[in-house]
């Protein structure tokens, strides 16, 4: 069996982590051992924050949301309730979206759930 000289990929792999923790302080972004720990450490916190970064994106367009329809006289909730038995199928993103840029179209969509409410 032929011998297997592993320089250059060991090289590859080293320097790869050391290229992603570039930026890094002291010894975190300079030393090898260091480096690996500091790099999987920050790979775990931008996955989990991928994740989260949703979840308050959503919360803040429940906000805009909710601070619209409190403008109107009208609750999140019930807004949201008014909408489901209107079958106005709109997400909530472009509710946020409409409640920042359209007031006039958002007043329109809160009259809808109203007279849903009402029936």
């Amino acid at each position: 069996m032929p011998r297997v000289k592993r320089g250059v990929n060991a090289k590859k792999k080293r320097n790869k982590v050391l290229k992603a923790a570039k930026g890094y302080r002291a010894g975190r972004g300079k030393l090898y051992r260091i480096a690996t720990e500091a790099v999987d450490r920050a790979l775990q916190y931008a996955y989990a924050h991928r994740k989260s970064k949703k979840r308050e994106i959503r919360s803040l367009w429940i906000v805009r949301i909710n601070a619209a329809a409190r403008a109107n006289d009208i609750t999140y909730s019930r807004l949201v309730n008014g909408l489901l038995r209107a079958n106005v199928a709109i997400d909530r993103k472009s509710l946020a979206d409409l409640a920042v840029s359209d007031p006039a179209g958002f007043t329109k969509i809160v009259s809808i759930a109203r007279a849903s409410l009402a029936a």
